[in-house]
């Protein structure tokens, strides 16, 4: 590798991936002044706290940041449930530092990112009915590149593989009454398709134990309180657990024993109109067609035990197994990033850039943040804490002299010929704050706090308006 803007040049000529990956190259942008000078590539919550405290560590720094979609904010806009709204206010921090007179954004950019998702490995994955977590909920949030998912929810049952909170907030969506999605900044496309929903039973399906599960305890809060839902919990799956709530940390004991006292008070009470409910030491083998051979009619299961306790312990086969009847299932087991290029080191078995504290191995001058650096985990303030390591690792490289400020590089002047060269019109943060003007007087006029823009398009004929 020649220098960090070798790295940057390869990002931004071959990847065609759109995610929370925070890359970071030491270059020169297009803003002059003789302090040091920040690309980072990708607009999510990693890019933007990683510019946040780059910009306010050093008065003359200058960040900055490359985003695929002419909109910012990454999976803040299209990863958080429309109906937790309280969440997305992070958005109003990160508009303080894109506005700030020292950080330059550039949508509309192809750049990088937690991309792929992962697969279950089992037959019938790719039958009609089987949809990714992340496909799904870029459905209902409105990304461009999901605005054709169409899920036909015609059925009575689905099931979710996956216990952590995308996969209570899906079940969320697909029970919540209707009238309380009306309000949130859900897309009119699945409030219509939701509408028209026969669904009414959610399995949330985990490998592991209730003492194992991923999702916090907010989220179980909103499932049980779910207006005319009820718990559907196997009593036996909790039978075992009450000797181990004396030593188990305070989160994780507070969570455990919300699951028991439902467990006690509506296992076997099918009065509302619809059910959810854990199904814990189970996973996939076969998803299985009906009679069609071409859409999901149900999903044979591995009866798991386990070995070991606490969060170490692993679910191994007891060569049991168990089907499912379901007319969808969906898959919540994580995200996956992919290779940027071979400039850039990766690791395809953890499929992360192998890095110390963000510090990219071998490669000086690039940084990585986000998922790509630690694994699809976490919450928004994990991202952050993650994020302030990473901008804290560069800034500590640049104090002692490992980054050689001197040398003179073309960088931003470079990337801005480039992008001429190909056409590629890049939207500012005034252009997108036009593109969030419309979305939110297209949501007012019909009691939303805004309609998003579902093809590129449409967002660039505002942006350039």
């Amino acid at each position: 590798m020649k220098g960090s803007f070798t790295a940057l040049r390869c990002m931004l000529q071959t990847s065609r991936h759109h995610g929370v990956f925070s890359s970071l190259a030491r270059r020169l942008s297009s803003a002059s002044g003789p302090g040091p000078k920040v690309c980072i590539v990708g607009g999510g919550p990693a890019g933007f706290y990683t510019a946040q405290h780059l910009l306010k560590a050093r008065d003359d720094m200058v960040v900055d940041v490359y985003e695929r979609l002419p909109v910012p904010f990454g999976l803040v806009r299209f990863g958080v449930a429309p109906d937790h709204p309280e969440v997305k206010n992070v958005i109003n921090t990160f508009t303080q530092t894109a506005q700030h007179e020292r950080c330059y954004f550039y949508g509309n950019v192809n750049s990088y990112g937690a991309e792929a998702n992962r697969s279950m490995r089992v037959s019938g994955e790719g039958l009609a009915g089987v949809f990714s977590a992340r496909d799904f909920v870029g459905w209902y949030n409105g990304l461009p590149s999901n605005k054709e998912l169409q899920p036909h929810l015609n059925c009575e049952t689905v099931v979710i593989l996956g216990q952590g909170n995308v996969a209570l907030d899906v079940a969320r969506i697909l029970l919540s009454p209707l009238d309380l999605l009306k309000k949130t900044d859900i897309t009119q496309h699945a409030l219509d398709t939701l509408a028209a929903s026969r669904v009414r039973r959610v399995l949330i399906v985990g490998r592991r134990g209730p003492l194992q599960i991923a999702c916090t305890i907010k989220e179980v809060r909103e499932m049980i309180n779910l207006p005319d839902t009820a718990a559907d919990m196997l009593p036996a799956d909790f039978e075992s657990i009450s000797e181990a709530l004396k030593d188990l940390p305070r989160p994780r004991k507070r969570l455990t024993e919300l699951m028991m006292k439902t467990v006690k008070t509506e296992s076997g009470q099918h009065k509302a109109n619809k059910s959810w409910g854990f199904r814990f030491l189970r996973s996939p083998l076969e998803v299985l067609p009906g009679p069609d051979g071409k859409r999901v009619a149900g999903i044979r299961l591995a009866v798991n035990k386990l070995e070991g306790s606490g969060e170490d312990a692993k679910a191994v086969p007891t060569g049991q197994t168990e089907d499912l009847e379901c007319g969808m299932v969906i898959s919540s087991i994580g995200y996956k990033s992919l290779p940027i290029d071979p400039c850039v080191p990766f690791d395809p078995r953890s499929a992360i850039v192998p890095n110390n504290m963000g510090r990219v191995k071998d490669t000086a001058g690039l940084y990585c943040s986000g998922w790509v650096k630690r694994g699809p985990t976490g919450v928004i303030a994990t991202t952050m804490n993650d994020s302030f390591d990473t901008a804290r690792m560069l800034l500590k490289d640049m104090d002692s002299g490992m980054l050689n400020l001197s040398v003179n590089k073309p960088g931003g002047q470079e990337i801005t010929a480039l992008l001429k060269e190909r056409g590629v019109r890049a939207v500012s943060f005034p252009e997108w704050e036009k593109i969030n003007l419309e979305e939110v007087r297209r949501g007012t006029a019909v009691g939303k706090p805004r309609e998003k823009f579902l093809d590129v398009k449409d967002m660039l004929a505002v942006a350039w308006s």
